[in-house]
């Protein structure tokens, strides 16, 4: 932020010699404060061996004319800006690309681990929080320039498979073998699993296949396979409608051939010992349990390969860090294989667990048992045909509807914090009031509306010259100045949730400024400087649902 190197060297001026690198301006908590607020100086003094409120008086008498600063309470720096010098912040920020999003993250790489459903089987309500709440950091990190990759860690091995082969061989018609689907999929793995636990006959044969398989059996894998590629097909259908994308697509299969080795390593390092005929780390000293590596029968288990994975992930990519995003209730295994590994010697690394909490739908807990689990396909079916209720009779069409519905309901989780548990409304979620998705692209819309009677482009670069005079201008462009800072704190926080506060605040600070300034009927200085405050409004919005992977029509 520009003024932070501005408040940063009145600290130099004051106190030469003196690294203030850490220096940082916030916003006012409250405008009688002033705009923005630097506390540094409390930081700072008892280094310089002097107080704070003198330290805080010697910056104020450095600071840049354009800048009205006073000491308040124990050596609080608050700030005014001039009109002047928010006019000119807001050309500069009108001017740069990407709405002044910095580029903090080039020349680094993240692997950003999310969605990860089971193969053959249909992605049901559970799934989308995963998926866009990975999605929407995958876009963030990018924004900020860092090379993303997107891996969707498939759950696609183990002893289910067996259950499935079998299935497929004896539960199915010829027909739905021709023309297998997930669908039928799932079925028949419902079935064997039923006659599995009925049946040891069944079931000893469901073991057999799952040896075959695991000893490369040209059939089994050729139908493994098969498994495999409609399962991904399915699921970036429903992806495309979620405008989420991956880079690579690496199951638990991918890492079979790993373990063996990391296990072998754990060993030799003296990590992982013998208890009961299972191998275990034991993390006791931290709180953490005993992980178990190896079980007694020789199987590895999800520590394993996620030891394996962030083994590969290293090697292969040399990642900044490594982003997980997972049910809240894999806290416990994330530290145990996090600890694992920080033991083997990935240090250089940084491993990060995003947690999700549950998501209930309108007021039930989502569970099979409850009968409730809403396949993802029928619940964007019904956000568009509830969305086209609505634009309907403004003239929308199916698109339309597609972009209000599907809008809804990524908005609807990724305003809230990811570790909160949430209740899936359909009420709350297609509002045109309130901290909605359509109440935001409603919001894009009209600011279109107003550019086009005006002659101009709400999602083009912002033009002209600014002028703030009134104080809803003062208050929507002092918030406009903050993009760039909610887009980085949404990173460093890993919650898309702190810029759809933002923006929902954004959103709220025009609609004051639009009820309380005359814009089109102003005469001509005034309304260009108030025009050049929408277009920049505008651009940011779009942005910045851009990032949370919500379409901006221009018209609802």
């Amino acid at each position: 932020m520009k003024l932070d190197a501005t408040v940063r060297s009145a600290f130099e001026k004051a106190f030469p010699g003196e690294d203030f690198g850490f220096v940082r301006v916030t916003p006012a908590t409250d405008p009688k404060f002033g705009d923005y607020q630097c506390n540094d100086a409390l930081k700072i003094a008892k280094r310089l061996g002097m107080p704070p409120r003198e330290v805080a008086a010697k910056v104020a008498a450095n600071i840049d004319p354009s800048l009205k600063a006073e000491v308040a309470g124990p050596g609080f720096l608050n700030l005014t800006v001039s009109a002047a010098w928010l006019a000119a912040a807001l050309a500069d920020l009108a001017a740069k690309p990407g709405c002044g999003i910095p580029q903090n993250g080039a020349g680094k790489r993240v692997v950003i681990d999310y969605s990860s459903p089971n193969a053959a089987k249909q992605m049901h309500i559970g799934h989308i929080r995963s998926t866009v709440i990975g999605g929407a950091l995958d876009r963030i990190f990018r924004a900020l320039g860092y090379e993303v990759i997107a891996d969707n860690h498939l759950g696609d091995w183990g002893t289910q498979f067996g259950i499935l082969i079998k299935g497929y061989r004896e539960c199915l018609s010829d027909d739905e073998r021709a023309n297998l689907t997930v669908a039928a999929l799932e079925k028949c793995y419902v079935l064997s699993a039923a006659k599995a636990k009925a049946d040891e006959t069944w079931k000893d044969a469901c073991r057999a296949e799952l040896v075959k398989l695991q000893q490369g059996d040209a059939d089994n894998l050729a139908l493994w396979k098969r498994f495999i590629d409609i399962s991904i097909g399915e699921f970036e259908r429903m992806y495309a409608k979620l405008g989420v994308k991956f880079d690579t697509y690496r199951g638990e299969s991918y890492y079979n051939d790993v373990m063996p080795g990391v296990v072998a390593r754990l060993q030799e390092m003296g990590l992982a010992v013998e208890s009961e005929g299972a191998l275990v780390v034991n993390l006791e000293a931290e709180k953490l349990g005993v992980a178990i590596v190896r079980k007694s029968d020789g199987g590895y288990n999800y520590t394993t390969s996620d030891l394996a994975c962030v083994k590969t992930r290293v090697e292969e990519y040399v990642p900044e860090r490594i982003i997980y995003v997972t049910d809240a209730r894999q806290q416990l295994h994330f530290k145990q294989w996090f600890s694992i590994a920080a033991k083997m010697g990935y240090t250089d690394v940084k491993l990060v667990h995003v947690p999700f909490g549950l998501m209930s739908y309108q007021g039930k807990a989502i569970s099979t048992r409850e009968g409730n689990l809403i396949r993802l396909d029928d619940l964007l079916t019904e956000a568009k045909r509830r969305a086209l209720e609505i634009v309907q009779d403004r003239g929308g069409d199916e698109k339309l509807a597609e972009q209000i519905g599907y809008g809804a309901v990524k908005y609807s989780d990724l305003s809230h914090d990811p570790a909160t548990d949430i209740d899936f409304s359909w009420d709350k979620a297609l509002a045109l009031e309130g901290n909605s998705g359509p109440y935001l692209q409603y919001a894009y819309a009209r600011v279109c509306s107003l550019m086009a009677k005006a002659g101009a482009d709400a999602s083009g670069p912002s033009g002209g010259t600014f002028a703030v005079e009134t104080p809803s201008e003062k208050r929507l462009a002092l918030q406009l100045l903050e993009f760039p800072g909610a887009v980085v704190r949404a990173a460093e926080a890993y919650k898309p949730s702190v810029l759809a506060d933002y923006l929902f605040q954004t959103a709220q600070l025009y609609s004051s400024f639009y009820q309380n300034s005359p814009i089109l009927k102003s005469e001509a200085a005034v309304r260009e400087a108030r025009l050049g405050l929408c277009a920049l409004f505008g651009r940011i919005l779009r942005t910045g649902l851009n990032l949370l992977g919500i379409e901006t029509p221009q018209h609802i």
